[in-house]
């Protein structure tokens, strides 16, 4: 049970920087489509660079361990806000697996928030 306690958040962070670091650099591709998506949820476009850094930060912080507790809360929020905006469309299944999927993502970072990041990081709990 011990070994569970020291790896468990150190994976769960590695899975949350595979989720984030890939989205965000794949933004890097298209700004200016990831831009007007953006602006598709009404949100304005000036936000597509902030939000591009912020997913590679977080997922950069997620797989080092630093500041780890912060970064989680805010990527919480972020994962319900996306989801709320992008993703709420009860009449279409698809959009509603991916809310979902926002939700649970939004609880891993809320488990980092409340508990840390585990022995196996820059930060440690």
């Amino acid at each position: 049970m011990e070994q569970l306690k020291t790896y468990a958040p150190l994976i769960t962070r590695l899975f949350l920087a595979a989720v984030f670091i890939p989205a965000g650099l794949g933004k890097l591709g298209d700004v200016a489509g990831f831009a007007g998506y953006l602006t598709s949820g009404g949100l304005p476009a000036f936000l597509a660079w902030p939000s591009i850094i912020f997913e590679v930060l977080l997922g950069l912080s997620m797989l080092i361990g630093f500041q780890a507790r912060w970064m989680a809360l805010l990527g919480a929020g972020f994962c319900v806000l996306a989801g709320l905006l992008y993703h709420f469309a009860p009449a279409d299944q698809m959009q509603m697996i991916m809310f979902f999927k926002n939700l649970g993502i939004a609880g891993a970072f809320l488990m980092i928030f409340a508990h840390g990041p585990g022995k196996l990081a820059v930060d440690k709990a």
